[in-house]
């Protein structure tokens, strides 16, 4: 490897941790005096541990040196009033420091949630959908419990291992030395557990993002791969995906298998060694016998702490990778943005069209060239426009430019009379009723998706919207508008959810109505008796329907031909057909496909 690819990929290690770091303190900064009485508690806890065997080796060498009986009751009430600070301390520390780790893990799900809503539709897919669902669930919940475990199992560390060792080089200088010879030498194990594990940790996060894309992708195909036969390949390819997961999730087990031997080993070691050369210290009278109940268990106290400070250590690199992986996605600035001052739509001059594309050009990212080219058309009230082209001339782009989903790359699209670049995109899409290609329902009753409309409309709104978009079957359904609708609308045809997603773009009242080939999936007559009800019901509107069928469109005031992004017809039908060859073509391929059907 060159030292510039080695320097890059330094630079890029310095920037995730940084970035990591920083959105640490973004989650925890609002919740300071709750992380401060967080370790005021732990800092009792702390004290009461290490107090009692200081108690109990004073109690033993009062035992054993005398029979002072209100000393050993002063020594036992002293203790018995530790205990209870102590305990009350490490039950505060875990209701707190649980309440701070639940809120920022509440956070980053929130933060990562939002900046979803914010992103594009490429930045989403670049991101990924697999990835966005284990960012915003799984690497949260694993930021949560290690910021738990950090608290609980890692804070105390130091603070018990340099207490414990100064009381120990109280008690005798070279009990103190054994105490930090055996802190360091489990350090050392801790730094090597980190360093084995740290980057078997950040491979694993990508195969947890593997199997949520190959699990997601098999559940919302199932019908596909049982109509070709394809259970075995599915089956095959998911199996390897686990083993993939399995196999470094085992290489981690082994990690954390091997240092709880090898602490285990030394906490038996340690005891031994205590008790030996404290016994031979005794001996020298260099200490009283009381002092060895209390070195051992300020070396239990190291070991053991130190021992859950690893696996809280051990979590961290994983923790980092999931705040990396978070800060990546708070990261992106979305391609499209709104004006820090953006203007507000108001109502037009009935001369002003609704919507203007002038000279509109449109390239995607990764594209060599534009999608569109050079498009200039106006969508007027009281008019059906309607786009019609082969498949992949950019029509679907059109009605998400205008709902800016993407921006224009030449040119300017008004909406009331402004570019849309400069109206904030909820003020705009408040003005758009939209109905996308894939009709989509969400999971609940019809009556809560036909209110994503309008959540103000009312029962008798609603059935008038349903009646318009020709959905009779609706009165059909035994709890009619609370009829329950399964996630995406698999419970109903795909006619019928087409009809649920008009619907629920009738129910609210605004000035543009776009179509995305929303007709598709409808028989000829459910067509033209929907685009009847359509044109009367929304005569003070402007209607954009883009369509891949002449007969849905043949009644618009106007349609665009468009072919490889660029418009080559304007006109209607009767005039296009007598001027257009790409829209007379359209028209008689489907002349013929429609009388071989016959």
């Amino acid at each position: 490897m060159s030292k510039d690819a080695s320097g890059e990929k330094s630079v890029e290690k310095d920037y995730s941790r940084s970035a990591s770091f920083r959105l640490l303190l973004r989650l925890v900064t609002p919740y300071r005096a709750l992380a401060v009485f967080t370790v005021l508690a732990l800092l009792c806890d702390i004290t009461g541990m290490l107090y009692i065997p200081t108690e109990l080796s004073a109690l033993i060498n009062t035992a054993v040196s005398s029979t002072d009986a209100s000393g050993m009751l002063a020594h036992g009430i002293s203790m018995l009033v530790a205990a209870i600070v102590g305990s009350g301390g490490c039950i505060v520390s875990y209701w707190l420091a649980s309440r701070l780790a639940a809120r920022v893990g509440r956070d980053m799900r929130v933060a990562v949630y939002e900046k979803s809503l914010e992103l594009g539709g490429y930045d989403f897919d670049q991101l990924g959908t697999g990835s966005m669902i284990t960012r915003t669930l799984s690497d949260a919940n694993v930021v949560q419990q290690t910021f738990l475990m950090t608290f609980i199992m890692l804070a105390p560390v130091p603070v018990i291992c340099v207490v414990a060792i100064v009381l120990a080089f109280g008690i005798d200088y070279v009990m103190g030395w054994l105490l930090l010879a055996i802190t360091l030498v489990m350090g050392v194990v801790m730094v090597i557990a980190v360093k084995v594990s740290a980057p078997i940790f950040l491979v694993l996060q990508g195969f947890i993002d593997n199997m949520n894309t190959r699990l997601r992708e098999t559940i919302t195909g199932i019908r596909v791969i049982r109509a070709f036969g394809r259970e075995d390949a599915e089956r095959r390819n998911l199996d390897a995906t686990f083993e993939d997961y399995a196999r470094n999730a085992i290489h981690v087990n082994l990690v954390f298998a091997t240092a709880d031997c090898m602490t285990f080993f030394l906490m038996n070691v340690v005891e031994v060694l205590v008790v030996w050369l404290g016994a031979d210290r005794v001996g020298v009278h260099a200490m009283q016998i009381g002092s060895i109940s209390a070195l051992v268990e300020y070396a239990m106290l190291i070991m053991f702490f130190m021992m859950m400070g690893q696996f809280a250590i051990l979590q961290l690199p994983r923790a980092m990778a999931c705040l990396t992986r978070a800060s990546e996605v708070l990261a992106v600035e979305p391609r499209v943005r709104d004006q820090k001052a953006p203007a507000e739509l108001a109502a037009a001059e009935p001369s002003v069209p609704v919507a203007r594309f002038d000279h509109v050009s449109f390239r995607f990212a990764d594209a060599d060239e534009d999608t569109l080219r050079d498009l200039s058309f106006s969508l007027r009230r009281g008019e059906v426009t309607a786009v019609i082209g082969s498949t992949g001339s950019g029509k679907s782009t059109i009605a998400k430019m205008l709902l800016r989903f993407h921006d224009v790359t030449a040119g300017r699209i008004e909406f009331l009379g402004q570019d849309v670049r400069n109206v904030g995109q909820h003020e705009l899409r408040d003005h758009i009723a939209y109905v996308p290609q894939k009709a989509w329902l969400f999971s609940g009753t019809i009556a809560q998706n036909l209110r994503d409309g309008n959540t103000d409309a009312t029962d008798e709104e609603l059935w008038h919207a349903v009646d318009v978009a020709q959905g009779a079957f609706v009165h059909e359904l035994a709890d009619g508008l609370d009829a329950r609708v399964s996630q995406g609308g698999s419970n109903f045809s795909g006619g019928q959810r087409q009809r649920l997603a008009i619907a629920r773009a009738l129910a609210r009242k605004a000035d543009l109505y776009v179509f995305d080939d929303s007709f598709s999936a409808l028989d000829y007559k459910t067509d033209a008796r929907l685009r009847h009800a359509i044109r009367a019901e929304l005569a003070d509107a402007a209607v954009l329907i883009i369509a891949q069928r002449v007969s849905t469109i043949r009644d618009a005031a106007q349609i665009v031909v468009l072919r490889d992004g660029e418009v080559v017809g304007l006109g209607t039908h009767d005039e296009l057909l007598a001027t257009c060859p790409t829209y007379l073509a359209i028209a008689k391929s489907q002349e013929r496909g429609g009388e071989e059907d016959e």
